[in-house]
């Protein structure tokens, strides 16, 4: 098997396996025009392209036998520390079993590691059980849900977190005092923008409730409307559209 960087000649292989992988992984939870608005959504042509293109995107494939039967998906985001977003890992079903999507992570772990990250955060849904076995088996650690809504539909998503650097980290919370209480903000837990990322803050250490969104501006005061979409109203820092906004289409 062959693990290699995706390019332009990649792009139906890769909408073909997306597609039986998220019908394999959420079949049984969502139907399959949802499905298809998903891949048209993240994985049209000028999209691949793009992404394709940019310098902060790792987008690899594995090929067997001269057909790609899988491929992972990963963003490097800055903070107080280098972060590798993994948005997508798939799977073409009939090759599940086999060790690619380890061997794709492995890879993954290796390129971002030589690019300064220190920590690989995942995101699945918690109704994609082989996603969230698959993230436990190979060392992550589960540090949050949230509840997304898919097609009129509330779902649990998970985001596991780890560190392929093994070393002391301060990744936890970062205490910020707003109106005179105490919040916490959770730097392990993160949502992409378009000029930095947002992070989640809580009133409590246990995150039992949540307070809002931080934008890595400083600002604690974020936006966020019903499709949980957020924009910082002092750097004008919004959020990409998540992974299942399609749905919202």
């Amino acid at each position: 098997m062959d693990i290699r960087q995706a390019d332009s000649g990649d792009i139906d292989a890769i909408r073909r396996v997306a597609r039986e992988s998220l019908a394999e992984s959420y079949g049984h939870a969502l139907d399959d025009e949802l499905i298809d608005r998903v891949v048209e959504k993240w994985y049209g042509a000028d999209d691949l392209s793009s992404e394709l293109d940019d310098p902060d995107t790792y987008f690899v494939v594995a090929e067997e036998g001269g057909e790609v039967v899988g491929f992972v998906q990963s963003y490097v985001v800055s903070r107080r520390e280098m972060i590798g977003e993994i948005d997508w890992l798939h799977v073409a079903p009939d090759h599940r079993g086999k060790g690619i999507g380890t061997e794709l992570l492995g890879a993954l772990e290796t390129e971002l590691l030589s690019r300064g990250v220190e920590r690989l955060e995942g995101i699945v849904l918690v109704a994609n059980e082989m996603g969230t076995e698959f993230y436990d088996e190979h060392g992550f650690t589960a540090a949050g849900e949230r509840v997304v809504n898919i097609g009129g539909k509330d779902f649990a998503e998970r985001v596991y977190v780890t560190f392929p650097d093994p070393g002391e980290h301060d990744t936890e919370f970062e205490e910020r005092t707003v109106d005179g209480r105490t919040v916490y903000v959770a730097h392990d837990e993160t949502v992409r923008g378009s000029d930095g990322v947002f992070n989640a803050v809580y009133i409590d250490a246990d995150r039992e409730e949540r307070y809002g969104w931080a934008c890595s501006c400083g600002n604690v005061g974020v936006v966020m409307d019903t499709m949980e979409r957020l924009e910082c109203g002092e750097c004008g820092n919004r959020s990409k559209a998540t992974r299942w906004d399609a749905a919202y289409l």
